[in-house]
């Protein structure tokens, strides 16, 4: 299974991105997914995760309000959407699958990851 993030870039405070993971290989729609950051220095952390279906969606407190999780199955892709993004949001964002259908905030529930995509936020 490979996951390819693509979207990330360079982008003034207040601006948006929306980022894509595309998931291929033997990987089966009926898993949920996650996104991931980590900036320099910090430990990597939750940003958001949806179930396999993408009815059910939870959020960091940092983002909420501000970033959409979404997939589409037929594509085994998962996008999010950053809005009125902040310096503060700076950093390498990961896409993750799941270990099952549902959603999580542990990375450790996560079985596949992306290579990540660097995103930068300029005050």
């Amino acid at each position: 299974v490979q996951l390819q993030a693509s979207g990330g870039g360079l982008v003034q405070a207040g601006g948006s991105l929306r980022l894509s993971c595309a998931a291929s290989g033997r990987l089966s729609s009926n898993n949920g997914m996650g996104w991931f950051r980590q900036a320099p220095g910090k430990e990597r952390e939750f940003v958001s995760t949806t179930n396999w279906t993408g009815g059910t969606t939870y959020y960091a407190e940092s983002v909420k309000g501000r970033f959409t999780i979404s997939r589409d199955r037929a594509k085994n892709t998962v996008y999010l959407q950053m809005n009125s993004l902040e310096p503060e949001d700076t950093a390498v964002y990961y896409c993750a699958v799941a270990l099952r259908a549902g959603t999580s905030r542990s990375p450790g529930d996560y079985r596949y990851w992306g290579q990540g995509t660097q995103v930068t936020v300029s005050s």
